[in-house]
């Protein structure tokens, strides 16, 4: 599903931390960026979106004094420097408000919040780790948001309260519980072959003893699971 949106603010710096900010979401798709309300006006007189973010201080016409000039107008999130107009902006129905400089988290509790309970799902990520949709899902670390693909996970490994999520090209290290990441993570097609290990039955090269053989790593198979191995050579 795909999310239309314009941005309108009267500095290049905020349509680049929106732009980026939506680029880390799956569906998101930008139609006009406009630096100031008479170019939004002319752009929706013509066309439809699901989503403005919307600043408030700007040149000729200021966002409040936008929104009232439009007869039926869509979801809006308020991007502003300014509280104070907070109490103004939910009598104008604002699903939301953030303050800058707002954080990523932030922005995906805003955009979770603009659609949910309506039509339109909301198939965005609201925890750290978190699916979504069945081609991909978000991990967090060092400080940022990676999206992965399913079909390049590897094998899952447990290490304390990390975990390591082994890919085709990459690894990537999560402060998560192995309990609680797989909660996360699309389960179609890993099978457990230890308790530390997860592995991606597509991507098995082969198995020989206690050991599986998966890309160019050797994963252990625990005496636990040995029956799992069992059922995938029948």
């Amino acid at each position: 599903m795909s999310i239309t949106y314009i941005i309108v603010d009267d500095e290049s710096v905020a349509h680049d931390i929106i732009k980026k900010y939506c680029a880390m979401l799956p569906g998101m798709l930008l139609m006009q960026d406009c630096y100031d309300a008479i170019e939004a006006i002319e752009y929706l007189h013509k066309n439809s979106v699901d989503l403005i973010f919307l600043d408030l201080n700007m040149p000729k016409l200021n966002g409040f004094e936008f929104l009232k000039t439009l007869p039926h107008p869509p979801k809006v999130i308020v991007t502003t420097a300014y509280k104070e107009y907070a109490l103004e902006g939910y009598e104008l129905n604002i699903v939301d408000y953030l303050l800058k400089p707002f954080s990523f988290e932030r922005f995906l509790k805003a955009v979770n919040k603009t659609f949910t309970d309506t039509s339109k799902p909301s198939n965005f990520p609201s925890k750290d780790v978190n699916e979504v949709d069945p081609k991909s899902f978000f991990l967090r670390t060092n400080n940022k948001h990676i999206q992965i693909v399913p079909d390049d996970v590897l094998f899952v490994e447990a290490s304390g309260n990390y975990c390591k999520i082994v890919l085709k090209e990459e690894t990537i290290t999560v402060r998560e519980k192995f309990s609680s990441i797989l909660d996360y993570i699309p389960s179609d097609g890993l099978v457990q072959v230890h308790r530390s290990f997860i592995v991606a039955r597509k991507h098995i090269r082969n198995i020989e003893g206690n050991q599986i053989g998966i890309g160019n790593y050797t994963v252990p198979i625990g005496k636990l699971f040995k029956a799992a191995i069992d059922r995938l050579l029948k």
